[in-house]
């Protein structure tokens, strides 16, 4: 159903760890690389255990910046489900974490999920460029969730 290859909008930025005698520091984003619609609104920070799934969702509006830096190795899925899209049905599958740190940048209507696939817990940042329910949080949620649905067909791999 879905062809493995790029997706458009979606960015894929390797990270570069800067370390030195007291550690380490990695840039996530910076506005001069990063079109003003996809600005941070917020940021949260979540720690996923080992072979645990987030997802698959996607949002109608909001965009998601994430930081997979480690510490553990996730796989992130997406899906290209924009009509409108020349990658429209593209599945890219992306493997980040400490050893490979990135920063995905996933527009609206692109389904996302990630697992980790490492031995320990690992953390993940976002940066999504709209509030979580909105100012005060008045707002609904901007999210269509796939993964309580049986019959989706938005299906990560099994096997790890």
């Amino acid at each position: 159903m879905f062809k493995n290859g790029d997706i458009r909008d979606v960015v894929v930025k390797q990270l570069k760890r800067y370390s030195d005698q007291r550690g380490w520091l990695i840039e996530l984003f910076r506005k001069d690389e990063l079109e003003t619609v996809y600005y941070p609104a917020m940021s949260y920070i979540s720690m996923t255990d080992p072979g645990i799934a987030r997802g698959p969702h996607e949002h109608e509006d909001q965009a998601d910046l994430f930081g997979f830096i480690g510490p553990s190795t996730f796989e992130v899925y997406l899906w290209d489900n924009r009509k409108d899209s020349p990658t429209y049905m593209n599945k890219l599958i992306v493997k980040a974490g400490e050893t490979d740190p990135v920063a995905i940048l996933i527009p609206p209507g692109v389904v996302h999920a990630y697992k980790n696939i490492g031995n320990v817990v690992g953390m993940v940042v976002n940066f999504p460029n709209r509030l979580f329910m909105g100012k005060n949080r008045q707002d609904k949620v901007d999210e269509i969730r796939h993964e309580n649905d049986p019959n989706t067909i938005y299906k990560m791999d099994k096997t790890r």
